[in-house]
């Protein structure tokens, strides 16, 4: 009997993961570098993502979103956590992708809005809404959320990586 492997695309993956590795973040920030902050980083993309298809009245791939945290589960296991840490980790993460996406948009209308609560409780080095550092966060979101409007939505997981701030 054959048995036939089952490849996932990894593309959404890998383009949430190099956006969230944007030394931007990190220099021009002051963001600590670190898994979590990454993963937000993930996420807050991700979030913008989707909320692209929705406002263009198409959903998200199911298969990618399973994928995505398929890949997120990996390395969690990878950087040795158990079966338990694992699975209350993958649990929390879901909580807090869908914080961000029910959240992350004030306005929900036809203008994106960034809600600027939502910024400060997932990134605290980030003390206050009137620092420089949170007016460049905030653009550089605005600026992601623009650039992938302007994507075609077939294109977009694969073109989002090429976003320069």
């Amino acid at each position: 009997m054959i048995f036939k492997i089952k490849k996932h695309n990894v593309d959404l993956y890998n383009t949430l993961l190099k956006l969230s590795r944007n030394i931007f973040f990190y220099k021009k920030i002051k963001l600590i570098d670190k898994f979590e902050t990454r993963i937000y980083l993930m996420l807050f993309h991700f979030s913008l993502m989707m909320i692209v298809f929705k406002k263009k009245n198409n959903k998200f791939d199911q298969l990618e979103y399973d994928t995505l945290f398929q890949n997120i589960e990996n390395n969690l296991r990878e950087l040795g956590l158990g079966d338990i840490s694992v699975n209350k980790k993958m649990k929390d993460l879901n909580k807090i992708l869908y914080d961000i996406v029910l959240k992350i948009d004030k306005n929900l209308k036809d203008e994106f809005t960034i809600n600027d609560r939502l910024i400060l409780k997932y990134f605290s080095e980030i003390k206050s809404s009137k620092t420089d550092e949170y007016q460049l966060f905030k653009r550089y979101f605005y600026d992601f959320y623009n650039f992938c409007f302007e994507l075609s939505l077939k294109n977009m997981i694969r073109e989002a990586i090429n976003f320069k701030n």
